[in-house]
């Protein structure tokens, strides 16, 4: 039974901010019990399996968020789409990055945690790029010498990315995903992975396209302690 606070959300929200990992019905059990108990103010969120019986979580006031997949896509599963004027880079600011960051995740849950300011949401996703870009974990996604959007990785895993508004709904993406993968790919990884909102259809599709399948399906409750 764990239950792990998270200084990164805690910095940007404000207040005390804890994750529980359950392993299985009754760990879960175990730890709503524990809160409880405690009565430790603060916000909480946790990741069940869709088929868990969630009726403790609804007894204690904990609500639905979301339901988070996992992409994922080998080398020989991946499809690529080309297009010759596109590159990657690290050589962009930080700021320039974040400006299309900031507000491109609505789908998140806590852009749809109604306990939630939108403005927190954002700049929690902000945050978390600028935590990235100092690690060098970034890739500008280039289209000549036109920053359109950004990529951001931590080993196998595809963490964060977005497009410029003026980039969105074109058909734009699968290619500058492309890109990204193949560097993925080319780095050794066998597999890479992601986390998506089952509500974002778009990108849903978009990872399809590229040749990804989609496992480990997580219901996503949250609860406020006042």
């Amino acid at each position: 039974m764990l239950i792990n606070e998270t200084s990164w959300d805690k910095k940007v929200l404000g207040i005390n901010t804890f994750e529980i990992i359950a392993s299985s019905e009754e760990m879960l059990f175990l730890s709503i019990n524990q809160i409880k108990n405690d009565a430790k103010k603060g916000h909480y969120s946790v990741k069940v399996h869709p088929l868990w019986n969630t009726k403790i979580l609804s007894d204690y006031d904990f609500y639905y968020c979301d339901t988070l997949i996992q992409p994922y896509c080998s080398p020989t599963s991946f499809i690529p789409h080309h297009h010759t004027s596109l590159r990657l880079s690290q050589q962009n600011s930080l700021e320039e990055l974040v400006n299309i960051c900031n507000g491109a995740f609505t789908h998140g849950r806590f852009h749809r945690d109604f306990n939630i300011d939108k403005q927190q949401a954002d700049l929690r996703y902000n945050s978390w790029l600028s935590e990235l870009f100092n690690e060098k974990k970034v890739w500008g996604l280039m289209y000549d010498q036109e920053l359109a959007g950004f990529w951001c990785f931590s080993c196998q895993s595809i963490l964060l990315h977005a497009l410029k508004a003026s980039y969105r709904g074109k058909g734009m993406a699968k290619y500058f995903w492309s890109i990204a993968c193949q560097e993925m790919f080319q780095i050794g990884h066998q597999e890479i992975i992601s986390s998506i909102s089952a509500s974002n259809i778009a990108v849903l599709n978009l990872y399809r396209s590229l040749g990804f399948k989609f496992k480990n399906a997580q219901d996503v409750y949250h609860l406020l302690i006042n």
